[in-house]
């Protein structure tokens, strides 16, 4: 039997949450993305995982640091792209400032926008929900 691969999943949407709670912390979200990567057999070694791990987690730590928490974690992949959706209790969007030295932090949502092929910020009562788009070829 041979290892699936990326484009093996173009053409049927892969769900990779399995109805599973929401996750609390960012090495809960990667364990979830990298299950999801491995199903479709990309690589955990690869420059694409380490991507999709990288935005992952900087969606997860922003949503903990800057949003009021966690409130929805959803990851699949349709196509050739994974969807990793990440919502939280705050109404403000996230917004860039450059790094200072002297404070920590200000390079995460540079580095999801540089890293994402697309993103989706929706705004609801509750708070917000950022969805990144991540190409697997």
């Amino acid at each position: 039997m041979s290892t699936p691969t990326a484009a093996d999943a173009t053409g049927s949407d892969r769900h990779c949450d399995g109805g599973r709670p929401v996750v609390a912390t960012s090495a809960a979200a990667r364990r979830r993305v990298s299950e999801c990567l491995a199903h479709v057999g990309i690589s955990l070694d690869s420059v694409i995982a380490a991507d999709a791990l990288m935005v992952t987690t900087e969606l997860v730590t922003n949503a903990i640091r800057h949003g009021g928490g966690i409130l929805h974690f959803h990851t699949d992949i349709a196509g050739d792209a994974l969807h990793v959706s990440v919502g939280d209790a705050s109404t403000r969007t996230p917004s860039s400032r450059r790094g200072d030295p002297g404070q920590p932090g200000g390079y995460g949502w540079p580095l999801i926008q540089r890293l994402a092929e697309h993103i989706d910020i929706t705004l609801h009562p509750e708070g917000k929900t950022i969805r990144a788009v991540l190409r697997l070829s």
